[in-house]
């Protein structure tokens, strides 16, 4: 049997034996790279390929103003939503009067080619005279309906049909020739 004294220094002993054989379990902070800020998107940052963006400019005008004007099916009455869009539509050409206005009206609704052509073309007459009442000289712009032309989504769901039904305000430097 062991002395205490004896017992002592062995325990102590294989103690400090176990602790040379430990190798380092500290935990090394993860290394991180030095951050650009100005190559870092923030909330308030312009968006990617609008970042020179004048006011007047054609960009201002999409992201800033909308162009698209929605109507609800085999209709070419303005909603309470399209009459906001077209009153920020005339507003902004109003301030920018070196813009000319190409209505592109669309379709996506129940009827024959000719039929979606006439609804579309109305859809597109009805954003032109709302704007005229709003002060757009009438001079300024055009309008044209292309019926099921240029679908934006080939679809028959009705939530997606929607954004077939529209009126797209377009800028122009020129008068589209015929």
């Amino acid at each position: 049997m062991l002395s205490s004294d004896r017992f002592l220094r062995v325990s102590a002993a294989a103690l400090l034996l176990a602790l040379a054989s430990c190798t380092s379990t500290r935990m090394e902070a993860p290394q991180v790279a030095a951050v650009n800020p100005n190559e870092v998107g923030n909330t308030n940052d312009p968006a990617a390929g609008f970042a020179n963006m004048q006011s007047g400019s054609e960009e201002d005008f999409i992201l800033n103003v909308g162009r698209r004007t929605f109507f609800t099916a085999n209709s070419a009455e303005l909603d309470t939503v399209a009459r906001t869009t077209l009153d920020k539509q005339a507003e902004w050409l109003a301030a920018n009067p070196r813009w000319l206005v190409k209505l592109q009206g669309f379709a996506d609704d129940a009827g024959s080619e000719a039929a979606q052509v006439t609804l579309s073309q109305k859809r597109a007459d009805a954003v032109m005279v709302y704007l005229a009442t709003r002060g757009v000289d009438r001079n300024r712009m055009w309008a044209k309906g292309y019926g099921k032309d240029r679908e934006v989504r080939d679809c028959t769901d009705r939530s997606c049909k929607v954004q077939n039904r529209r009126v797209v305000t377009n800028l122009r430097n020129e008068y589209d020739k015929p």
